[in-house]
C-alpha cells in the first residue's frame, strides 16, 4: 500500500492523504485539524450515510462513499473513496456554456433531491419565514454595533421587507456551497460535473444560498443560471437572483458581527472598511430588481386573482455561516428594450476578506463602481412581462 499527501497547496482545515490499497482502490484519508473542522467532518459522515443508493442513483454525478472511520486521539479519521476530476474557483469560472452551465445544472439536481431525505435523516430544516427572520436578526445585530453604513441598512431593510422576495419554495440545499465543492471532467459534451465532495451543509432551505458565490463570478452568472433553469425540477423562481445577491452582501455584515462579538478591533476595522466600500459601490440602488415579475404579480395583472399574496410554503433551510471567500457582487441584468435606457451594470467589487483566524493582510484596492438607478418601466411593458411570466408558469404544470 502506498500513501501520499493530497493537497492543493493551500492551508486547509483538514490533513488529507491519498492511499493506494492492495486491492487497487485509491482512498482519501482525512483528519480535522480544529474542533470546527471536526464538527464539519462529523456532519459530512452523517449526510453521506443518509444518501441512499436510490438517491445516489438519480444524481448525474457521484458523492463520496464512506469506507470507514477510526479514532485518532481526541479526533476522528475518515476514509472515503477518491473521486477523479478537477475543480474551478469561483473567480475562474469562465462565462458561457461549459463549466458554468454544468455547475448550474448540478445545483439544480441537488435541489431536486426529495425533502424527505433530509428530514428523515434529522438534518436541519427552516421555513422561508425562519430564513427571513434569521436575516433580520443578523441585520439587527449588525446595526447594533453602530458601525453599519446607513445606505446598506436601508438597502437590506427594504429587501427584507419586500414580501415578494420571500415567496419561494424551500428545497434541499447544500447550505451555501462553493464551486470548488464540485469535481469536473472533460467529456465529449465539454466540461461536466462528475462529482460533489462537500455535503456537510445538506439541509432544507432557500436554494438561493447555493448561488450566492456568483457574487465572485459575475461574468459567469448568466450561464450558471441558464444551466440551473434548464435542469430545474420546479417552476422558475423570479426572485432567486435577488435573494442570492442579498445573501452574498450579508456576508459582510456577518464579518462585522463576528469581529464585534470576538472583541477583535482588527476584524471590526476590516469589516467596516469592506462595508463602506460596498456601500459606495451599490450607492442608492435597490437590491430587489424592479423589472422582475413573479407569478402573483402576473396573475393579478391579467385579472385572474386579487392582490392577496397567498400562503408561503412552509418548508425549510439551514443558515449559512460567514464565508470569507466572497469577494465581489453580482452583475445586474441588462435589458435590450430600446424604449428604455440600458440597465446599468454593477461591476464586481474585488474585496479580500480576512479569514476567521484574523490573518493580517490588507484589503484589496477598491475600484470605483458606476451604478445608477434603473428607470421605471412603462405600465404596458409591465403588463406584457406579467403575461409572459404567467405563460412560463402555466407551461410548467
Amino acid at each position: 500500500m502506498g500513501v501520499g499527501e493530497l493537497t492543493e497547496g493551500s492551508t486547509g482545515r483538514f490533513d488529507t492523504a491519498v492511499a493506494d490499497l492492495d486491492d487497487g482502490r485509491r482512498v482519501v484519508v482525512r483528519v480535522p485539524n480544529s474542533p470546527e473542522a471536526a464538527e464539519e467532518l462529523a456532519a459530512q459522515v452523517r449526510v453521506l450515510r443518509a444518501l441512499s443508493a436510490g438517491v445516489r442513483g438519480v444524481l448525474p454525478f457521484r458523492a463520496p462513499e464512506v469506507l470507514g472511520e477510526a479514532g485518532l486521539g481526541s479526533s476522528r479519521v475518515l476514509v472515503s473513496d477518491l473521486l477523479p476530476g478537477y475543480r474551478v474557483e469561483a473567480g475562474h469560472v469562465p462565462p458561457g456554456p461549459g463549466v458554468a452551465t454544468s455547475l448550474g445544472a448540478a445545483l439544480a439536481n441537488v435541489h431536486a433531491i426529495p425533502v424527505s431525505v433530509v428530514r428523515d435523516a434529522g438534518l436541519p430544516a427552516r421555513s422561508p419565514a425562519q430564513v427571513r427572520d434569521e436575516a433580520e436578526r443578523l441585520l439587527d445585530r449588525a446595526e447594533a454595533t453602530g458601525l453599519l453604513p446607513f445606505a446598506l441598512l436601508r438597502r437590506w431593510s427594504t429587501a427584507l421587507a419586500a414580501e415578494q422576495l420571500w415567496r419561494f419554495e424551500a428545497a434541499v440545499t447544500l447550505g451555501g456551497v462553493e464551486p470548488t465543492a464540485f469535481l469536473l471532467e472533460d467529456t465529449d459534451l465539454g466540461p461536466t460535473v462528475t462529482g460533489l465532495l462537500d455535503w456537510h451543509g445538506l439541509s432544507v432551505g432557500d436554494p438561493a444560498t447555493d448561488l450566492r458565490w456568483l457574487a465572485s463570478a459575475p461574468t459567469a452568472a448568466d450561464a450558471v443560471y441558464d444551466g440551473y433553469l434548464s435542469s430545474a425540477h420546479r417552476a422558475p423562481d423570479a426572485r432567486l437572483r435577488d435573494r442570492a445577491r442579498l445573501y452574498a452582501e450579508l456576508e459582510f455584515a456577518k464579518w462585522l458581527v463576528h469581529g464585534h462579538a470576538a472583541g477583535s478591533e482588527k476584524v471590526v476595522a476590516d469589516a467596516v472598511a469592506l462595508l463602506e466600500s460596498l456601500a459606495e459601490g451599490v450607492g442608492e440602488t435597490a437590491l430587489v430588481s424592479a423589472d422582475a415579475v413573479d407569478v402573483d404579480d402576473a396573475l393579478a395583472r391579467v385579472g385572474r386573482m386579487s392582490d392577496a399574496t397567498g400562503e408561503i410554503v412552509d418548508t425549510s433551510m439551514q443558515t449559512d455561516t460567514y464565508d470569507p471567500s466572497l469577494m465581489s457582487m453580482f452583475t445586474q441584468d441588462t435589458s435590450e428594450d430600446d424604449s428604455h435606457p440600458a440597465d446599468q451594470v454593477t461591476q464586481p467589487i474585488e474585496l479580500s476578506l480576512f479569514s476567521p483566524d484574523e490573518a493580517a493582510t490588507e484589503p484589496a484596492a477598491r475600484p470605483a463602481v458606476d451604478i445608477t438607478e434603473q428607470s421605471d418601466s412603462h405600465e404596458q411593458d409591465r403588463d406584457d412581462s406579467a403575461r409572459n411570466a404567467l405563460r412560463r408558469w402555466t407551461a410548467t404544470d
